[in-house]
């Protein structure tokens, strides 16, 4: 536990992601817009707005919605992408927009593998599509797979070139990096399917080849439990934490589910209803866990981390609701003193 200084509140606490100081602990969690236009996945103005406005809201750390490392790796037409060096422009004005209100940038790099819903053909570590409403994707080929590598590689170091000062790898909620995780999706009898440590290789040589391409702290976000049984379990996912550790991941952002359609079981969504996934990672591990899940409030955010549970908070659907969430949580807590100026009167 914790120990909270007289007048202080963690929430409002700084914390550092590898060498990234971060003035508070509140983060603004990659949530897909579907608001790219013409599929060219380029940040618009309304990017530009929406991420700025937390920003000058007070929000630590954002990390911007699932960008596509490739075409094909797009959940929808509408997703953003890091596919082209002609995509840096537009990031690099929307990176501008928004750290000169004191947010911290970070970018979630991801490949939706059989659950794009675009016109190409999707793919997968084995031929078994989400559902009846999804495509049966093409099963990859080992040449395929180097080449997705070579594709976050190369997302990465355009990211870090549009001025993003944290990478976040997405291998959560049933895209293509977890899907080679799960066992009941993951069919391969080559080196990456079949026990632990194969299933695990793509998320780790994509994990290790992205650090050496850039300077930058590289994250990952997972899903810790699949709601199989028998399946990608919290037990497999602090396995996973702790050699990712090893392999110098900077944060690990912990969510749950997303693999399948149908499941054995689900938690009540209540709040804090993930939270239980990230206290058992931040157990295993020495790096920071940020944890995410129906988390509405200061108080419950500030309960995390007295608790242990996490080292930042990603506050979601409050975020939409509400872009000045974190000045009204200064105000909850008793630190007016970080509202800015011009809103002090608010309060």
């Amino acid at each position: 536990m914790q120990e909270l200084k007289k007048d202080m509140a963690l929430l409002f606490t700084p914390f550092k992601i590898g060498d990234v100081e971060i003035k508070n602990r509140i983060v603004m969690p990659p949530m897909c817009m579907y608001k790219a236009k013409d599929d060219n996945g380029m940040p618009r103005c309304f990017h530009k707005l929406h991420y700025a406005a937390r920003s000058l809201g007070g929000v630590g750390l954002i990390i911007v919605e699932a960008t596509a490392v490739e075409p094909r790796g797009r959940i929808t037409h509408n997703d953003l992408g890091l596919w082209s060096d002609e995509q840096i422009e537009d990031h690099a004005k929307l990176v501008k927009e928004c750290v000169k209100y004191g947010s911290k940038m970070a970018i979630q790099l991801a490949h939706a593998g059989r659950k794009s819903e675009c016109n190409s053909e999707p793919i997968a570590p084995s031929e078994i599509k989400f559902s009846d409403r999804y495509k049966t994707p093409k099963e990859m080929s080992l040449d395929d797979v180097n080449l997705i590598k070579t594709k976050f590689i190369e997302a990465a170091a355009r990211a870090q070139k549009a001025g993003y000062e944290i990478i976040e790898i997405h291998a959560a909620h049933g895209y293509l990096i977890s899907e080679f995780l799960s066992p009941n999706i993951n069919k391969r009898s080559d080196d990456y399917g079949g026990n632990f440590e194969n299933r695990t290789r793509l998320l780790r040589e994509i994990l290790t080849e992205v650090k050496a391409a850039v300077s930058i702290p590289v994250g990952v976000r997972i899903s810790a439990h699949s709601f199989v049984n028998g399946d990608w379990s919290i037990e497999d996912s602090v396995t996973l934490a702790r050699e990712l550790e090893n392999l110098g991941v900077a944060f690990i952002h912990v969510s749950s589910g997303g693999f399948f359609e149908k499941v054995d079981f689900m938690p009540r969504l209540v709040p804090l209803y993930q939270c239980s996934y990230a206290k058992a990672i931040k157990k295993a591990v020495n790096i920071p866990v940020i944890a995410v899940g129906l988390i509405t409030t200061a108080s419950e955010g500030e309960a995390l981390l007295l608790g242990d549970v996490c080292d930042g908070v990603a506050y979601g659907r409050e975020l939409l609701r509400n872009p000045n969430f974190s000045q009204l949580a200064m105000s909850e807590l008793g630190v007016t003193d970080l509202v800015e100026k011009p809103y002090k009167r608010a309060f």
